[in-house]
């Protein structure tokens, strides 16, 4: 089973994070910039929560500009399919 998890990101002031930094970070499946409190929004994919830590957020912390980080993991879902049916990962 994998472990997905939304991480929200807030950058330190004056020190914007590289969207395509983010992007290749291995086990990143997308990155956002939002407005609100947080100011990047990164959806990841892990075999587990050591992974997560250790694989992911050790890099996304090491990345110029991250001032915190706050992990969100994914307890379930619900996708929409290309056809519009609602579609629950396996």
């Amino acid at each position: 089973m994998v472990l997905r998890a939304y991480i929200l990101i807030q950058a330190e002031p004056g020190q914007p994070v590289a969207l395509r930094d983010l992007a290749g970070v291995a086990g990143v499946i997308s990155v956002a910039a939002v407005s609100g409190p947080d100011d990047l929004i990164v959806l990841a994919e892990a075999a587990d929560a050591d992974d997560l830590g250790q694989a992911i957020l050790s890099k996304v912390h090491a990345l110029r500009g991250i001032a915190r980080t706050l992990t969100c993991p994914v307890s379930r879902a619900v996708f929409r399919s290309c056809c519009g049916h609602a579609v629950s990962p396996s």
